[in-house]
């Protein structure tokens, strides 16, 4: 245990950090900025809703299915070198989504390419995080930084989106993204990897194939439930009959002795299992919650982009005011108690945003539901990942923080695909009401995993 620990010394932390936290931030602003482009892109490439959708929760779904690889590259290849790689690959991915002729390039760019460089550059965020910050206070702080960051690109991606779009373009907003890394890339040239690379690890290739294309399938169901009941079923069917094959497969390669992509060992951890699930949970909540509102507000009420984002002011607010106390709240509190609250929060806000815009037609009736949220993940985003990574010792922070990371965009693919799926069945309010009923009620799984959490959890 190394509970006790200083912060162990790096040139430039502090610079680090800021990367570390940029480069959250940028990636999740992605994932939520284009809820207030719908109809200025749908408009722009000559297609739907429904295609709109389909290419937010390809990008969520491409970060998920391959952040277990990234997590994995990690080990043999550096973090630093994966995190720079990563950012070349997403800026690329930025420039070519910004001069999009159609919705088949912006997919390319926007879900495909940044979707594979955010893979690469994210899993090494948790790991130099980790790494940097043993004690579990300290690395609160740290995660704190770095989630709130990542809340609030996730949260007030519709506000600066709607702020660009409106002022300039679509494309201009991936533009801004382009630039961001630019900074990132200058802010990290101090970089120092804690570990050094292992040019000898190997890498399961066909292991992460398997692995990705169930997830694909899985989430690729979820979405053609609008569609085709029976495609839905079948695609669902394949995908897990797709995952357990990738689970046999890893058994068979440590039976034998060889390295896995994914060691099953990880699930053998009770505390790592129950902290996986709120983060799969929250991050549902998270962008379930956006795509919801953000889809009712302009294609029901009619709002504009940057008048749509203007309302998740509040969710950005509580979002940053409970995040940035990180540190001071796990001084005062378990970790359990914090990620409990916060789902807790979380579903009275989804009851207010459910009441309240139902019984009026102000803007302002969503902001009450919006702040509730935010301060709730806000609160249980940062515990929730100290909980995960601290589970486990340095040599195995690679595969722990692909998983984690994994669990959580696909978190974020099913909260999109799930809410999405039954907007567009039909954009009124019973479909509004009934997305975030849905939401809700996948958030009492969450607060049931966080009750089971220990009391008393420390760093490793």
């Amino acid at each position: 245990m190394v509970g006790t620990a200083e912060p162990r010394r790096t040139t430039g932390r502090g610079q680090v950090l800021a990367a570390l936290a940029l480069a959250q931030f940028i990636c999740s602003f992605a994932g939520s900025n284009m809820n207030v482009m719908i109809n200025d892109i749908s408009e722009d490439l000559d297609t739907s809703v429904q295609g709109v959708q389909v290419a937010i929760t390809v990008f969520l779904l491409v970060m998920a299915a391959f952040m277990i690889p990234g997590g994995k590259l990690t080990d043999r290849f550096g973090r630093k070198r994966c995190f720079l790689t990563g950012l070349v690959v997403y800026a690329i991915g930025a420039l070519l989504s910004a001069v999009a002729p159609g919705l088949g390039v912006l997919i390319l760019g926007n879900s495909i390419l940044e979707g594979i460089g955010t893979a690469l550059l994210i899993p090494p965020v948790y790991i130099l995080a980790t790494l940097l910050y043993p004690e579990v206070t300290s690395r609160a702080r740290a995660f704190g930084v770095i989630m709130a960051l990542g809340g609030i690109g996730a949260a007030a991606g519709p506000l600066i989106g709607g702020l660009i779009t409106t002022g300039i373009s679509w494309r201009a907003a991936f533009v801004f993204q382009a630039l961001v890394i630019a900074v990132i890339v200058v802010l990290s040239l101090r970089m120092d990897d804690p570990l050094p690379a292992d040019p000898t690890r190997t890498f399961d290739v066909f292991g992460a194939v398997l692995s990705a294309a169930g997830l694909i399938l899985v989430v690729m169901g979820i979405l053609a439930a609008d569609d085709n009941v029976w495609l839905m079923i079948a695609l669902l069917l394949l995908g897990a009959a797709v995952l357990l094959w990738f689970f046999q497969t890893v058994r068979a390669k440590e039976a034998a002795g060889k390295e896995p992509l994914l060691s099953l060992s990880l699930f053998a951890n009770r505390t790592s299992n129950l902290g996986l699930i709120t983060q799969n949970v929250q991050w549902l909540m998270l962008m379930g919650t956006s795509f919801t509102v953000a889809a009712y507000l302009q294609v029901v009420r009619h709002y504009d982009a940057i008048e749509t984002g203007v309302v998740f002011t509040a969710a950005t607010l509580g979002l940053l005011l409970t995040s940035l106390a990180a540190e001071r709240l796990a001084e005062r509190y378990s970790q359990r108690t914090l990620i409990m609250t916060g789902f807790a929060a979380c579903m009275v806000g989804v009851v207010a945003l459910i009441t309240l815009v139902a019984a009026y037609s102000t803007a302002w009736a969503f902001v009450p539901g919006l702040l509730l949220i935010g301060l709730g993940l806000g609160v249980m985003l940062t515990p929730s990942v100290n909980v995960v990574q601290s589970s486990f010792p340095e040599e195995r922070q690679g595969e722990i923080s692909g998983l984690s990371r994994s669990v959580s965009n696909l978190g974020s693919s099913f909260g999109t695909a799930i809410a999405g799926t039954i907007l567009v069945s039909g954009l009124t309010k019973g479909a509004y009401a009934a997305a975030m009923i849905t939401l809700a009620a996948l958030s009492l799984i969450g607060l049931t995993a966080a009750a089971r959490l220990p009391a008393r959890i420390e760093a490793r």
